[in-house]
């Protein structure tokens, strides 16, 4: 099988264990590939693993979130596209970001830069609708940094309390808030 087949597996590892909390054995054990053959897959070894996680969700945001924000339709559409899009890849609050996994412990270090160039895609991308529908470039700027801490902040409270309706509840307003004064 070719190494993107255990991705999906990766993704949900590190989600659940962390960088740090992942280690080879879990990983052997839920992709049922061999030391040696995680190896073969993945020269670099874990590293590699998050690198090749980070690459498919990098694709994943082009497809699911970019391509909407930079299509048709006015802002609340996309945005409430996008947010929809958000919903599913965190199955409605009950997954954890795997950006924010990768900010905490020895893996920051390794991956701050990926995950930052992510998250300023993302957030460039928002105050782009915004200010093409009449936002100041400032103020559409720093909605694009409020829907990002809306979103994390909601999945943090979420898993913090077992409970998915903060995320449920943000991911429903949030593209009313950004499009305020428009």
């Amino acid at each position: 099988m070719a190494k993107d087949t255990y991705i999906p597996c990766l993704l949900q590892l590190f989600r659940q264990y962390g960088y740090d909390g992942a280690t080879l054995s879990k990983i052997s054990q839920a992709t049922g590939l061999g030391k040696a053959s995680l190896y073969h897959h993945f020269p670099s070894g874990k590293d590699e693993m998050v690198t090749a996680v980070l690459d498919f969700m990098e694709c994943w945001l082009e497809e699911h979130i970019l391509q909407i924000l930079r299509g048709g339709g006015d802002a609340l559409t996309r945005l409430t596209k996008m947010c929809e899009q958000i919903n599913e890849l965190y199955e409605g609050g009950q997954q954890p970001c795997m950006c924010a996994i990768l900010l905490m412990g020895s893996a920051r270090d390794i991956f701050h830069t990926k995950v930052q160039t992510l998250l300023r895609t993302w957030i460039d991308e928002i105050a782009t609708v915004l200010r093409v529908a009449g936002l100041d470039e400032t103020l559409a700027h720093e909605r694009g940094e409020d829907a990002a801490i809306a979103i994390q902040g909601a999945l943090i409270v979420a898993q913090g309390l077992d409970d998915v309706a903060p995320f449920v509840r943000v991911m429903k307003q949030l593209p009313q808030q950004l499009c305020q004064d428009l």
